[in-house]
């Protein structure tokens, strides 16, 4: 019996097998519902939306530093929130804004950080709708967390989902990896290192509406916590298929590969939030690539491997023509990004 088997830890909350298990074993098993689909990003509501359904999603955000080199935890909130509807396949329409505030925070910062929310959710063209506050004594919090709740509206013809994964579907992603998880650890200059690399937070939407327009799109996923190996071993142990991923194909740009080198960290495990990961049928695959390429964020956009029948497990082919398994995310590899 370990202290993962008894208490909450920090692993419980990076987005790998720790926390899979959490959501799985305690939370589906208590509130399991036809709603509740512990395998995808939003929730399609069973209500009248017209011609489309409503798709429904919630997240929480803390981060440290709370302001960082493109971006803050506000702006940061509303990317993340509306992209989880955006890889469902929703166009997003309303917020709703859960704000934790610790005593002694300064209201230049939280200025900043509302600012933030504000400038996000009018570019994308979604409402904050409601909201609530509540303020923790000095040393209870981080400062300053967040709760967002997302609502979207989707085609009802587009169906996406894990469950249309086929063997030799090909793998994409539509820019460069880790980048989020850098910028945050350079803004805390830890390791006596620091760096000008911008973290990628980003309204993914436009990627998502030009997917959505090539027909054999199976299924989205934007790589947060626990990064692009993450979202890998989660299609994998849904679909019971192997992924053969091309390491001279996943773009990695070469500030966070050299960071990642010095510190021992991979650059596959770290967050993103602003990418998106897509897989299509073997013939979309280049349509697809060119759909996301066609746009400024998407310019770096590549096909980076496929889905293969056997093993069942998640193999990265090295730049010198070897294979290694890449784990599935256990320990906390960052201090808290997202």
């Amino acid at each position: 019996m370990t202290m993962l088997d008894t208490h909450v830890s920090l692993a419980h909350g990076n987005g790998g097998r720790y926390m899979r298990e959490l959501i799985h074993e305690i939370f589906a098993r208590h509130l399991a519902n036809p709603l509740l689909d512990t395998n995808s990003d939003a929730a399609i509501l069973p209500w009248d939306a017209g011609a489309g359904e409503l798709v429904f999603t919630t997240d929480s955000f803390t981060v440290q530093p709370i302001e960082f080199p493109g971006g803050n935890i506000g702006s940061l909130a509303v990317h993340g929130t509306t992209n989880d509807l955006a890889v469902a396949g929703a166009i997003p329409k309303y917020l709703s804004l859960g704000v934790l505030l610790e005593e002694g925070l300064e209201f230049a910062v939280l200025e900043r950080v509302v600012a933030g929310i504000a400038a996000a959710a009018a570019e994308i063209g979604v409402i904050v709708a409601a909201g609530d506050t509540k303020v923790v004594r000095r040393g209870e919090g981080g400062g300053i967390y967040l709760n967002t709740s997302g609502i979207g509206v989707k085609d009802p013809r587009l169906k996406l989902g894990m469950d249309g994964i086929r063997d030799c579907d090909a793998l994409l992603v539509s820019g460069p990896v880790g980048d989020h998880g850098i910028a945050v650890m350079l803004a805390r200059e830890q390791f006596g290192l620091r760096g000008d690399l911008k973290s990628d937070a980003a309204s993914v939407l436009g990627l998502t509406r030009a997917l959505a327009a090539v027909p054999g799109l199976r299924f989205m996923r934007d790589p947060t916590r626990g990064g692009l190996a993450t979202v890998t071993h989660e299609i994998s142990q849904v679909t019971g298929l192997g992924i053969l991923l091309d390491e001279a194909a996943v773009p990695v740009r070469d500030s966070v590969r050299s960071v990642c080198e010095m510190l021992g960290y991979d650059p596959y495990f770290l967050a993103c939030e602003g990418r998106v990961v897509a897989v299509t049928s073997p013939g979309d695959a280049s349509a697809a690539l060119e759909a996301m390429r066609a746009l400024p964020d998407g310019r770096d956009a590549a096909i980076i491997g496929h889905l293969r029948a056997q093993p069942a497990r998640v193999v990265l082919r090295t730049e010198i023509g070897g294979e290694r398994v890449i784990e599935e995310l256990e320990d906390d590899p960052l201090p808290r990004i997202c």
